[in-house]
Protein backbone atom coordinates (compact mmCIF):
# COMPACT_ATOMS: atom_id res chain seq x y z
CA UNK A 1 0.00 0.00 0.00
CA UNK A 2 3.07 2.67 1.11
CA UNK A 3 4.35 2.36 -2.40
CA UNK A 4 1.46 2.28 -5.13
CA UNK A 5 0.65 5.85 -2.77
CA UNK A 6 3.70 7.40 -3.31
CA UNK A 7 4.15 6.28 -6.96
CA UNK A 8 0.93 7.44 -7.55
CA UNK A 9 1.57 10.68 -5.64
CA UNK A 10 4.36 10.74 -7.50
CA UNK A 11 2.47 10.26 -11.15
CA UNK A 12 -0.30 12.78 -10.11
CA UNK A 13 2.02 15.91 -8.64
CA UNK A 14 4.18 15.73 -11.80
CA UNK A 15 1.10 16.07 -13.97
CA UNK A 16 -0.09 19.01 -12.16
CA UNK A 17 4.23 20.35 -13.06
CA UNK A 18 4.14 19.11 -16.56
CA UNK A 19 0.08 21.30 -17.10
CA UNK A 20 1.67 24.34 -15.09
CA UNK A 21 5.33 24.50 -16.58
CA UNK A 22 3.52 24.62 -19.96
CA UNK A 23 1.46 27.31 -19.12
CA UNK A 24 3.97 29.20 -17.72
CA UNK A 25 6.16 28.82 -20.80
CA UNK A 26 3.71 29.78 -23.35
CA UNK A 27 1.54 32.43 -21.45
CA UNK A 28 2.41 35.80 -19.76
CA UNK A 29 3.50 35.48 -16.36
CA UNK A 30 0.84 34.51 -13.63
CA UNK A 31 1.15 34.50 -9.74
CA UNK A 32 -1.22 31.91 -9.38
CA UNK A 33 0.44 29.59 -12.52
CA UNK A 34 4.03 30.12 -11.31
CA UNK A 35 3.11 29.83 -7.66
CA UNK A 36 1.46 26.70 -8.01
CA UNK A 37 4.31 25.30 -10.27
CA UNK A 38 6.55 26.48 -7.55
CA UNK A 39 4.79 25.11 -4.38
CA UNK A 40 4.07 21.82 -6.21
CA UNK A 41 7.48 21.33 -7.19
CA UNK A 42 8.53 21.11 -3.31
CA UNK A 43 5.80 18.33 -3.10
CA UNK A 44 7.63 16.51 -5.60
CA UNK A 45 10.81 17.43 -4.11
CA UNK A 46 9.43 15.58 -1.13
CA UNK A 47 7.58 12.47 -2.83
CA UNK A 48 10.28 11.83 -4.96
CA UNK A 49 12.05 11.55 -1.45
CA UNK A 50 9.81 8.79 -0.43
CA UNK A 51 10.03 7.45 -3.40
CA UNK A 52 14.04 6.99 -3.54
CA UNK A 53 13.15 5.59 0.18
CA UNK A 54 11.40 2.67 -1.24
CA UNK A 55 13.59 1.68 -3.93
CA UNK A 56 16.66 2.34 -1.72
CA UNK A 57 18.32 -0.95 -2.93
CA UNK A 58 18.05 -0.86 -7.20
CA UNK A 59 19.09 2.42 -6.49
CA UNK A 60 22.38 1.10 -4.63
CA UNK A 61 23.15 -1.40 -7.70
CA UNK A 62 22.49 1.94 -10.34
CA UNK A 63 25.35 3.58 -8.15
CA UNK A 64 27.76 1.17 -8.81
CA UNK A 65 26.72 1.16 -12.68
CA UNK A 66 28.94 2.88 -15.30
CA UNK A 67 25.71 4.53 -16.11
CA UNK A 68 26.24 7.11 -13.35
CA UNK A 69 28.65 8.95 -14.77
CA UNK A 70 27.06 9.26 -18.19
CA UNK A 71 24.36 10.60 -16.30
CA UNK A 72 26.43 12.96 -14.38
CA UNK A 73 27.73 14.03 -17.64
CA UNK A 74 24.64 14.22 -19.36
CA UNK A 75 22.97 16.49 -16.52
CA UNK A 76 26.29 18.59 -15.86
CA UNK A 77 26.28 19.87 -19.53
CA UNK A 78 22.73 20.43 -19.90
CA UNK A 79 22.59 22.53 -16.57
CA UNK A 80 25.26 24.34 -18.02
CA UNK A 81 24.40 25.12 -21.41
CA UNK A 82 21.13 26.62 -19.25
CA UNK A 83 22.47 28.08 -17.04
CA UNK A 84 25.05 30.27 -19.69
CA UNK A 85 22.19 30.67 -22.18
CA UNK A 86 23.82 30.75 -25.67
CA UNK A 87 22.00 32.09 -28.84
CA UNK A 88 20.15 28.64 -29.37
CA UNK A 89 18.61 28.75 -25.62
CA UNK A 90 18.14 32.20 -25.89
CA UNK A 91 16.33 31.07 -28.87
CA UNK A 92 13.95 29.11 -27.44
CA UNK A 93 13.30 31.04 -24.69
CA UNK A 94 12.46 33.95 -26.48
CA UNK A 95 9.34 31.72 -27.79
CA UNK A 96 7.72 31.99 -24.48
CA UNK A 97 4.97 34.06 -23.79
CA UNK A 98 6.00 34.60 -20.33
CA UNK A 99 8.08 37.50 -20.20
CA UNK A 100 8.70 37.91 -16.40
CA UNK A 101 6.82 39.79 -13.73
CA UNK A 102 5.18 43.05 -15.21
CA UNK A 103 7.52 45.24 -16.78
CA UNK A 104 6.32 48.37 -15.39
CA UNK A 105 5.58 49.68 -12.04
CA UNK A 106 2.69 52.76 -11.53
CA UNK A 107 2.38 54.55 -7.98
CA UNK A 108 0.04 57.05 -7.54
CA UNK A 109 -0.07 58.72 -4.05
CA UNK A 110 -0.63 61.70 -2.26
CA UNK A 111 2.66 63.59 -2.99
CA UNK A 112 2.62 62.82 -7.09
CA UNK A 113 3.52 59.45 -9.08
CA UNK A 114 6.22 57.18 -9.76
CA UNK A 115 6.39 55.43 -13.01
CA UNK A 116 8.95 52.67 -13.75
CA UNK A 117 9.69 50.72 -16.63
CA UNK A 118 12.45 47.78 -16.98
CA UNK A 119 12.89 46.62 -20.92
CA UNK A 120 16.09 45.02 -19.78
CA UNK A 121 17.83 44.44 -16.87
CA UNK A 122 20.40 47.02 -17.83
CA UNK A 123 18.18 49.56 -18.31
CA UNK A 124 15.60 51.13 -15.94
CA UNK A 125 13.64 54.28 -16.82
CA UNK A 126 11.80 56.09 -13.84
CA UNK A 127 9.47 58.83 -13.94
CA UNK A 128 8.90 61.00 -11.17
CA UNK A 129 6.53 63.73 -11.26
CA UNK A 130 5.85 66.01 -8.04
CA UNK A 131 2.18 67.29 -7.91
CA UNK A 132 1.57 70.86 -7.91
CA UNK A 133 -1.19 72.90 -5.48
CA UNK A 134 -3.56 71.98 -7.80
CA UNK A 135 -3.57 68.77 -7.28
CA UNK A 136 -6.15 66.74 -5.31
CA UNK A 137 -5.53 63.04 -4.22
CA UNK A 138 -9.20 62.33 -3.78
CA UNK A 139 -9.55 63.77 -7.49
CA UNK A 140 -6.54 62.35 -8.89
CA UNK A 141 -6.07 64.25 -12.77
CA UNK A 142 -6.11 61.88 -15.79
CA UNK A 143 -3.20 61.32 -17.76
CA UNK A 144 -1.35 59.44 -19.85
CA UNK A 145 2.34 58.63 -20.24
CA UNK A 146 3.76 57.22 -23.94
CA UNK A 147 7.25 56.90 -26.12
CA UNK A 148 7.34 58.68 -29.39
CA UNK A 149 9.99 58.49 -32.20
CA UNK A 150 12.29 61.57 -33.18
CA UNK A 151 9.37 61.37 -35.85
CA UNK A 152 6.69 62.09 -33.29
CA UNK A 153 4.94 58.98 -34.50
CA UNK A 154 3.62 56.81 -31.20
CA UNK A 155 5.37 53.96 -30.59
CA UNK A 156 4.42 52.68 -27.01
CA UNK A 157 1.83 53.72 -24.46
CA UNK A 158 3.24 53.12 -21.23
CA UNK A 159 0.61 54.20 -19.10
CA UNK A 160 -2.86 54.37 -20.18
CA UNK A 161 -5.99 56.27 -18.11
CA UNK A 162 -8.93 54.46 -16.65
CA UNK A 163 -11.54 56.40 -17.46
CA UNK A 164 -13.34 55.30 -21.52
CA UNK A 165 -13.77 58.61 -22.64
CA UNK A 166 -10.00 58.97 -23.56
CA UNK A 167 -10.62 61.15 -26.54
CA UNK A 168 -12.44 63.88 -24.27
CA UNK A 169 -10.43 63.90 -21.63
CA UNK A 170 -6.73 62.96 -23.47
CA UNK A 171 -7.07 63.97 -26.91
CA UNK A 172 -3.52 64.16 -27.77
CA UNK A 173 -2.58 60.98 -26.69
CA UNK A 174 -5.46 59.53 -28.11
CA UNK A 175 -4.98 60.87 -31.57
CA UNK A 176 -1.91 60.02 -31.44
CA UNK A 177 -2.59 56.16 -30.54
CA UNK A 178 -5.16 56.01 -33.20
CA UNK A 179 -2.16 57.80 -35.87
CA UNK A 180 0.08 54.41 -34.52
CA UNK A 181 -2.62 51.84 -35.22
CA UNK A 182 -3.51 53.14 -38.76
CA UNK A 183 0.84 53.28 -39.43
CA UNK A 184 0.84 49.94 -38.36
CA UNK A 185 -1.60 48.16 -40.20
CA UNK A 186 -0.17 49.96 -43.36
CA UNK A 187 3.21 49.10 -42.71
CA UNK A 188 1.93 45.77 -42.06
CA UNK A 189 -0.10 45.70 -45.82
CA UNK A 190 3.43 47.05 -47.19
CA UNK A 191 1.74 50.50 -47.49
CA UNK A 192 4.78 53.34 -47.15
CA UNK A 193 3.73 55.60 -44.37
CA UNK A 194 5.88 58.46 -43.52
CA UNK A 195 8.90 58.50 -40.95
CA UNK A 196 8.04 54.58 -40.20
CA UNK A 197 8.10 52.68 -43.45
CA UNK A 198 10.79 51.02 -44.79
CA UNK A 199 14.40 50.26 -43.44
CA UNK A 200 15.13 53.75 -42.15
CA UNK A 201 15.96 54.52 -38.21
CA UNK A 202 12.51 55.70 -37.24
CA UNK A 203 11.08 52.16 -39.24
CA UNK A 204 10.42 50.25 -36.32
CA UNK A 205 7.68 49.98 -33.94
CA UNK A 206 9.10 48.02 -31.14
CA UNK A 207 10.43 50.19 -28.44
CA UNK A 208 13.23 48.32 -27.42
CA UNK A 209 14.50 49.31 -30.80
CA UNK A 210 14.50 52.58 -29.50
CA UNK A 211 15.55 51.90 -25.78
CA UNK A 212 17.89 49.12 -26.42
CA UNK A 213 19.44 49.25 -30.02
CA UNK A 214 21.21 46.07 -31.29
CA UNK A 215 24.47 48.48 -32.47
CA UNK A 216 24.76 50.56 -29.53
CA UNK A 217 26.83 52.88 -31.96
CA UNK A 218 23.95 53.64 -33.76
CA UNK A 219 21.14 54.32 -31.12
CA UNK A 220 17.56 56.11 -32.35
CA UNK A 221 17.08 58.75 -29.97
CA UNK A 222 12.73 59.21 -28.71
CA UNK A 223 10.52 61.23 -26.55
CA UNK A 224 8.58 60.71 -23.06
CA UNK A 225 5.27 62.78 -22.81
CA UNK A 226 2.76 63.20 -20.67
CA UNK A 227 -0.59 64.32 -20.94
CA UNK A 228 -2.00 65.16 -17.95
CA UNK A 229 -6.25 66.82 -17.41
CA UNK A 230 -8.17 67.81 -14.24
CA UNK A 231 -11.85 67.09 -16.12
CA UNK A 232 -14.11 70.36 -14.94
CA UNK A 233 -11.40 72.53 -13.75
CA UNK A 234 -12.47 75.69 -14.58
CA UNK A 235 -10.33 79.00 -14.92
CA UNK A 236 -11.55 82.86 -15.43
CA UNK A 237 -11.55 82.30 -19.17
CA UNK A 238 -12.97 78.75 -19.84
CA UNK A 239 -15.39 76.66 -18.18
CA UNK A 240 -12.99 73.75 -18.89
CA UNK A 241 -9.19 73.93 -19.22
CA UNK A 242 -7.57 71.77 -21.79
CA UNK A 243 -5.32 69.36 -20.91
CA UNK A 244 -1.65 69.87 -20.68
CA UNK A 245 1.45 67.71 -22.42
CA UNK A 246 4.97 67.50 -20.71
CA UNK A 247 7.77 65.98 -22.95
CA UNK A 248 11.92 65.11 -22.47
CA UNK A 249 13.98 63.84 -25.23
CA UNK A 250 16.19 60.42 -24.82
CA UNK A 251 19.19 60.45 -26.51
CA UNK A 252 21.33 57.25 -25.89
CA UNK A 253 24.19 58.18 -28.31
CA UNK A 254 24.30 61.40 -25.09
CA UNK A 255 23.03 59.71 -22.43
CA UNK A 256 21.88 61.41 -18.64
CA UNK A 257 20.90 60.09 -15.92
CA UNK A 258 18.63 62.56 -14.77
CA UNK A 259 16.32 65.13 -17.68
CA UNK A 260 13.84 67.21 -16.61
CA UNK A 261 10.70 66.97 -18.55
CA UNK A 262 9.24 70.47 -20.03
CA UNK A 263 5.73 71.66 -20.29
CA UNK A 264 5.33 72.52 -24.65
CA UNK A 265 2.12 73.34 -24.80
CA UNK A 266 -1.63 71.93 -25.36
CA UNK A 267 -3.47 70.51 -28.11
CA UNK A 268 -6.19 71.40 -30.22
CA UNK A 269 -7.73 70.11 -32.95
CA UNK A 270 -6.97 71.42 -36.40
CA UNK A 271 -10.83 71.86 -37.79
CA UNK A 272 -9.46 72.62 -42.01
CA UNK A 273 -7.58 69.42 -41.91
CA UNK A 274 -9.04 66.16 -42.84
CA UNK A 275 -8.69 63.82 -41.93
CA UNK A 276 -8.67 65.09 -37.98
CA UNK A 277 -5.26 66.32 -36.68
CA UNK A 278 -3.99 67.70 -33.71
CA UNK A 279 -1.16 70.15 -32.96
CA UNK A 280 0.09 71.62 -29.87
CA UNK A 281 0.49 75.37 -29.14
CA UNK A 282 1.40 77.23 -26.54
CA UNK A 283 -0.19 78.11 -23.19
CA UNK A 284 -1.84 81.55 -23.27
CA UNK A 285 -3.72 83.39 -20.59
CA UNK A 286 -6.60 80.52 -20.84
CA UNK A 287 -4.63 78.26 -18.21
CA UNK A 288 -3.98 78.95 -14.27
CA UNK A 289 -4.49 76.24 -11.82
CA UNK A 290 -3.86 73.69 -14.99
CA UNK A 291 -0.40 75.37 -14.66
CA UNK A 292 0.13 73.68 -10.91
CA UNK A 293 -1.33 70.30 -11.41
CA UNK A 294 2.77 69.01 -11.79
CA UNK A 295 5.28 70.89 -9.97
CA UNK A 296 8.14 69.20 -11.59
CA UNK A 297 8.77 65.97 -13.48
CA UNK A 298 11.39 64.02 -13.16
CA UNK A 299 13.10 61.03 -15.73
CA UNK A 300 15.76 58.86 -14.07
CA UNK A 301 17.33 56.14 -16.72
CA UNK A 302 19.94 53.67 -15.00
CA UNK A 303 21.91 52.57 -17.73
CA UNK A 304 24.40 49.34 -17.00
CA UNK A 305 26.51 47.30 -19.31
CA UNK A 306 24.62 44.48 -20.89
CA UNK A 307 25.75 41.04 -19.97
CA UNK A 308 27.47 39.34 -22.42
Amino acid sequence: MRRSFVSLLTAMTFVVIAVTGVLAFVQPFSVTIVGLHALMGFLFIGVVGFHLANNIRPLKRYLRSKWLWINLAVTAALTTAIAMQPQPVRTLLGLSGNLGPALDRFELHDEGLTYQYTPAPHYKLTLTVRMGDAFNPADPPEFAIWIENSSFYHIKTLHRPEAADNEASLPYWSFKVKEYEKAKLAAAAGVDVDAVSGATKNSSFDPADYMLPVDPEEPMPYRILVEINQRGDASESVDDQPSLIYSVEVDNSDPHAFQLLDLIGYPQREEDEQPTQWAIYYVDQRFDSALELIDSALLTIDRDKPSD
